[in-house]
């Protein structure tokens, strides 16, 4: 196997951005302007079938697309996690990494305030910022912390808006009466005032709580962990709950510590794409050679000669991993830049 080149941040940053303006006018733009450009006023209309919400990227080369619920923004299949995995890689490794990310189509990219990783996107995202979507999330449950936050965040990530803007890790604990009374009713004013596009949350461990924040509020996207140990029951609970309301949603944790342990790769992607109510899977990579594996993953399952797995022998044979015994982020200690 070939050795990722390691470059030094300040050789990498010179010698990318002239290939990312490239990308810009090329890879990225090979899928029609409406679908790529997130300032484009035609986005923001809603889902037009479920056609259009399977549909492909034009240019075979780059990871297929999906509608993003209600956005009406189309994002790749395979949406860049800035967590652990991503935070493994070292300094010369990370940046082509990024790189080789964009030359694949993959327009949205994934942290946290708390992932360690927002530095690294504002180190190479800013010249394409309005080629690509950004999430990033925040963990405080009272409105002053919160703002404080964003604030950090936006300095680091070298931009003066975001796409998305998540509540970080919704628990049992939570209580959504105060979520609604303080921070959401926050997020909604951030919304008006243009700092970010649409809002949302992520959750791994409450899908009860998480089904009670999609019916109660208003909501763009979340992020959901879903893979076929059924941990945590999202696809059954909270799942529907955002598909009657079209709310986007990213699968998460689709394979950490489950592949290669009776599941296959091919098999979890496609066991969270094929969810109905599902754009993406999100994934944080180490080394450019899963990156390209799971990349290739994605364009097979959106072929037309695709096999679905037999997705209910697929949760039997590996639903004894259900629970924090074999899945370190189900732990209560966890936390997504914790390397585990």
């Amino acid at each position: 196997m070939k050795k990722d080149v390691k470059l030094t941040r300040r050789d990498f940053v010179k010698s990318a951005s002239g290939s990312i303006a490239a990308l810009s006018g090329l890879s990225l733009l090979a899928c029609d302007k409406q679908a790529t450009d997130p300032k484009n006023e035609k986005d923001t209309s809603p889902v037009g079938s479920l056609k259009r919400s399977n549909q492909r990227a034009i240019h075979n080369d780059l990871v297929p697309r999906r509608v993003l619920g209600k956005t009406g923004i189309e994002i790749s299949m395979l949406v860049f996690g800035g967590g652990s995995n991503f935070l493994k890689n070292a300094n010369g490794v990370w940046e082509p990494l990024m790189q080789k990310a964009l030359d694949m189509g993959i327009n949205y990219f994934d942290t946290s305030h708390d992932y360690g990783t927002e530095e690294r996107f504002g180190e190479i995202l800013p010249p394409i910022r309005d080629q690509v979507y950004i999430t990033t999330k925040f963990d405080a449950r009272d409105v002053t912390t919160m703002r404080s936050t964003l604030d950090a965040s936006l300095k680091k990530l070298k931009t003066d808006y975001l796409d998305f803007l998540f509540i970080h890790s919704i628990e049992t604990s939570d209580s959504v009466s105060q979520i609604e009374k303080g921070v959401y009713a926050e997020m909604l004013k951030l919304k008006e005032q243009g700092v970010t596009r649409f809002i949302g949350f992520s959750s791994m461990n409450s899908a009860v709580r998480s089904k009670e924040l999609l019916t109660k509020l208003e909501f763009d996207a979340c992020m959901l962990a879903m893979n076929p140990t059924t941990y945590g029951d999202f696809a059954r609970t909270a799942l529907p709950a955002a598909r009657e309301k079209n709310v986007g949603v990213l699968a998460m944790k689709i394979m950490r510590d489950v592949v290669g342990n009776g599941a296959t790769a091919e098999e979890l992607i496609a066991y969270a794409l094929d969810l109905e109510g599902v754009a993406a899977t999100c994934i944080a990579h180490t080394g450019q050679q899963v990156l390209q594996e799971n990349a290739a993953i994605i364009k097979d399952y959106a072929g037309s000669t695709y096999v679905r797995p037999d997705y209910l022998g697929l949760e039997q044979r590996i639903r004894h991993l259900a629970g924090p015994h074999a899945l370190c982020w189900a732990r209560p200690d966890y936390y997504d830049g914790k390397m585990c």
